[in-house]
């Protein structure tokens, strides 16, 4: 009898890992055979993903997309974007409507753990924090007890700001909105006294105000918001081309490439530059994409430091500093596993 259970259990093992190695790589097949890649972003946040009038999207995570699309194609226009409010994304990542959700979301556990989804790591590192208008004198979120405040609808915001009004012993009112630009237009209409979110979107809805000059937001952050794109549990191939692609464009900026010089260190490359850039190893190959995958990324896309300057830094209308989203060697936390 116990022979015959064992065999039983070996012959469940062997059909689950066949079962699994044929479902290998699907969602990756998939999007090579349709010849592009469907990725889910926010209906209208400046910095981080918008679409101008016509129709033409820009922003951090917009361009994460176009890098991925240019590592599996070679051409970084092989993305549609699809937009999602806060309530829509993880569905839409479930159900196979979107091949990756890069929507300013936050990673935590309960996400991970239970959605069927896989976050390949961080592209923001932000934190939650108040906007509020500066005729109110208010200096300090401490300042807010009584305060009436607007919230987007399905985000982890509301639980922080339910744990920070509690532990800090004060009492709100809050007023739900389904996405980002209605929560904006009840702040500056005065439906509520507060606007909170993380502050990577407070400084976004902040400049689509009338007068931006008429709000601030307040120094305290109340919490991490480690902000990322995330894919579907079940394909590890796929997983490790979107996850790969974030780290490359860490690497690349720590290496001092980008889309300007990128041509030259290409034909000047180190050994390490030359594994980086394709010039020699199988780098490329050990995901599934072209050799000179990084190269061609960076060609076209430029690297972290590039997106993020242009979207949301110094060179864009946000103006954000980048904090603790500096590379390591210059002060922030921003750190990438090396590629060999």
């Amino acid at each position: 009898m116990k022979i015959r259970q064992l065999l039983a259990i070996g012959a469940t093992l062997v059909f689950s890992l066949l079962t699994q190695a044929v479902q290998a790589g699907a969602t990756f097949d998939a999007i090579k055979k349709k010849g592009f890649v469907q990725c889910g972003v926010n209906t209208g946040l400046p910095g981080f993903s918008s679409p101008d009038d016509k129709g033409n999207w820009t922003g951090l995570d917009v361009d994460f997309c176009r890098a991925v699309a240019a590592v599996v194609f070679g051409d970084a226009t092989k993305v549609k974007f699809t937009p999602l409010n806060a309530k829509e994304r993880f569905t839409a990542l479930q159900s196979g409507e979107i091949d990756i959700l890069s929507r300013n979301t936050t990673w935590i556990l309960t996400r991970d753990a239970s959605l069927g989804m896989n976050f390949v790591g961080t592209i923001y590192y932000d934190g939650q924090g108040f906007l509020v208008s500066k005729k109110l004198g208010v200096k300090s979120a401490l300042e807010l007890d009584g305060a009436t405040v607007c919230i987007q609808a399905g985000t982890t915001t509301e639980l922080n700001l339910a744990d920070y009004f509690r532990e800090k012993g004060m009492k709100y009112t809050p007023i739900t909105f389904d996405n980002s630009d209605q929560t904006a237009q009840g702040f500056e209409t005065g439906r509520c006294d507060v606007l909170t979110s993380d502050q990577s979107q407070l400084y976004a809805l902040r400049i689509k105000l009338k007068d931006p000059e008429s709000a601030v937001v307040l120094p305290e952050v109340i919490s991490k918001e480690p902000l990322g794109p995330s894919v579907r549990q079940g394909d590890n191939e796929w997983f490790n081309v979107v996850k790969w692609t974030l780290f490359a464009l860490i690497n690349a900026e720590e290496a001092g490439i980008t889309s300007a010089n990128v041509e030259a260190m290409k034909k000047n490359a180190t050994p390490y530059l030359g594994r980086l850039l394709g010039n020699e190893g199988n780098m490329g190959e050990l995901l599934g994409v072209p050799n000179d995958w990084v190269y061609k990324m960076v060609k076209q896309v430029g690297n972290y430091g590039e997106i993020f300057e242009r979207n949301v830094g110094q060179g864009s209308p946000l103006k954000i500093a980048r904090g603790l989203n500096a590379l390591w060697t210059t002060g922030g936390i921003q750190y990438a596993p090396p590629i060999r």
